[in-house]
């Protein structure tokens, strides 16, 4: 059966509103109802999100479609980005490339790549540890750990070069028996599972 890693699709930004709270924008939210709508969205069994507002959201539309109660697990947030504070997107950008470019080291206090790829991967394997393989499940979260998780679940290093297209409002599936990847990001509204 399949386990399913989602990003959030877009949000709304702004500058004087914490990262973690931002929200879904108009067209993010149009997005996740559109996946709702999805086979696969109904065969969801379990659905574990982030602790920040758009991935709460994205699941909350999810589980809507297929009935589950969502469930809050702490260790699935964003990379600590916190030390920089709001980055405007040019800036955002440089700043991604150089702490997946440099994973071992910080981008000016920012929580380093390799720590997020532990903190995320040890999240999913506790999650699924007790989790029925037979059970379709979605891990509802964000671009930068999703991306450390599919090159850990890939057996790959570190890399941009695996991350997700911009815009957000993607997933990739694996196995639940082998954790092997089983299809790369794909647009949520366009995978047919």
């Amino acid at each position: 059966m399949f386990g399913i890693y989602i990003t959030h699709p877009q949000v709304r930004i702004d500058a004087n509103v914490p990262v973690p709270k931002w929200g879904l924008s108009d067209v993010g939210a149009a997005r996740a109802r559109k996946a709702a709508e999805s086979d696969w969205s109904r065969l969801l069994r379990r659905i574990v999100s982030s602790d920040e507002t758009k991935a709460i959201e994205t699941a909350e539309i999810l589980a809507a479609a297929s009935g589950v109660t969502i469930e809050i697990v702490h260790g699935m947030h964003e990379n600590d980005r916190s030390a920089t504070g709001f980055l405007p997107p040019p800036q955002f950008e440089e700043a991604a490339n150089w702490f997946f470019a440099h994973p071992e080291e910080s981008f000016k206090g920012w929580e380093r790549a390799v720590d997020a790829q532990a903190r995320i991967v040890e999240a999913v394997n506790t999650v699924l540890a007790t989790h029925d393989a037979t059970a379709p499940i979605a891990f509802v979260g964000h671009g930068g750990v999703g991306t450390l998780l599919k090159c850990h679940l890939a057996g790959r290093p570190i890399g941009r070069d695996r991350d997700q297209p911009p815009g957000g409002g993607n997933l990739y599936a694996f196995g639940l028996a082998d954790r092997h990847l089983s299809c790369d990001w794909t647009p949520i509204e366009d995978w047919r599972g």
